[in-house]
């Protein structure tokens, strides 16, 4: 009997897998807007990895503000990826296009609890409006 629980156990438990989430940098999207991530706010869980990829040259990624004070900037037209393992939202740049407005958000575990220090990180150009605009969606 009890043989027979472990195996209805074991079919009835569902894995627990990371998801992998793809961002595109590009030089313009299918609406004419230029210098974009394909995916302007990504929720994922911990555990989860994003991976950009450069869909275009000359674009790169760079953490400006996360809650674990992360430290990464990839190298032009190479791609990036991140397993993010703490709970927050992660404010991103495309380094040379940065006053273009060319940013964006991960949210990781539908954690928004450093939202006040992504609204007051660096921003530059069309970025400050962007920001505000990516910040709101999220409330």
């Amino acid at each position: 009997m009890k043989f027979y629980a472990l195996i209805i156990a074991a079919f009835l438990s569902t894995p627990s897998f990371a998801a992998e989430v793809s961002i595109e940098m590009l030089n313009k999207d299918a609406n004419g807007n230029k210098m974009v991530y394909s995916q302007e706010v990504a929720k994922v869980e911990v555990g989860d990895t994003v991976t950009w990829l450069p869909a275009s040259k000359g674009h790169n990624v760079e953490i400006i503000s996360s809650p674990n004070k992360m430290k990464f900037k990839s190298k032009n037209s190479k791609e990036a990826k991140i397993t993010f393992d703490t709970p927050g939202i992660y404010y991103y740049w495309c380094t040379p296009h940065k006053g273009m407005g060319m940013i964006g958000l991960v949210v990781v575990g539908n954690d928004l609890s450093n939202i006040d220090d992504i609204a007051s990180a660096k921003a530059i150009g069309k970025s400050k409006k962007k920001l505000k605009t990516l910040l709101a969606s999220l409330k």
